[in-house]
C-alpha cells in the first residue's frame, strides 16, 4: 500500500532538507523497514536494510561528506554521515509523525521512524528524559491504514520483521 507524508520544510529546515535530499537522490527506494514495534514505531532508512537479513541493519547511513540541500544551501554531512541536531521547534512524537533517528547527539543521517503512538519521551524537549533527543520533520497526512498493517506485521526478537516489508519508492508528490 501507500502513504504520503507532509515533510516541515519551513520548521525544520535542515533535517527535512536532509530527507528531501535523500528521496531525490533515489536513497530509499527499494530498502526495507528494518525494526517494528507494535504501539511504538516503524524504524526505516538504513542503506544496509536493502538485504532485510543483513545483519548491518540499523548501523547505515548517507555516505560521509555528502552534500545535502536544506534552507536554501547547499551543506554537507559530517565525516559518518550525519548532519547537525535541529532542536528548534517544538514538535510532539506524536502518531503519524516522522522523526530523526539518532545513536546519540548529531548523530542523525537517514535513518527515521513513524510513530504510531503518543510516544512524547522521546521529544527533544522532554526533560524528563534527557538522553533522548528525537526531531520531528514531518506526518503521515493519508494512508495511516498501511502504517498501521506494517505495525502489526509479525517480528523476531530484534524487532526484524520477520515477512520483509520493502519501500518499493519514496518520491516527492508532482
Amino acid at each position: 500500500g501507500n502513504f504520503e507524508a507532509e515533510i516541515f520544510e519551513d520548521k525544520m529546515p535542515i533535517t527535512a532538507g536532509n530527507f528531501l535530499s535523500l528521496v531525490d537522490e533515489t536513497f530509499y527506494n527499494g530498502l526495507h523497514f528494518h525494526r517494528v514495534i507494535k504501539d511504538f514505531m516503524l524504524q526505516f532508512g538504513c542503506p544496509h536494510s536493502k538485504d532485510p537479513k543483513s545483519a548491518r541493519n540499523g548501523t547505515g547511513g548517507p555516505p560521509p561528506k555528502s552534500k545535502y540541500f536544506a534552507a536554501g544551501k547547499e551543506m554537507t554531512r559530517s565525516g559518518d554521515g550525519s548532519i547537525p541536531d535541529e532542536h528548534t521547534v517544538k514538535l510532539s512524537n506524536e502518531p503519524g509523525t516522522l522523526s530523526m533517528a539518532n545513536a546519540g547527539p548529531n548523530s542523525g543521517g537517514s535513518q527515521f521512524f513513524i510513530n504510531t503512538v503518543h510516544n512524547d519521551f522521546l521529544d527533544w524537549f522532554d526533560k524528563t528524559n534527557p538522553d533522548s533527543k528525537h526531531p520531528v520533520f514531518g506526518r503521515v497526512i493519508s494512508g495511516m491504514d498501511v502504517v498501521k498493517k506494517i505495525e502489526a506485521t509479525k517480528t523476531d526478537g530484534n524487532d526484524n520483521p520477520l515477512t520483509a516489508v520493502k519501500m518499493i519508492s519514496v518520491a516527492r508528490k508532482p
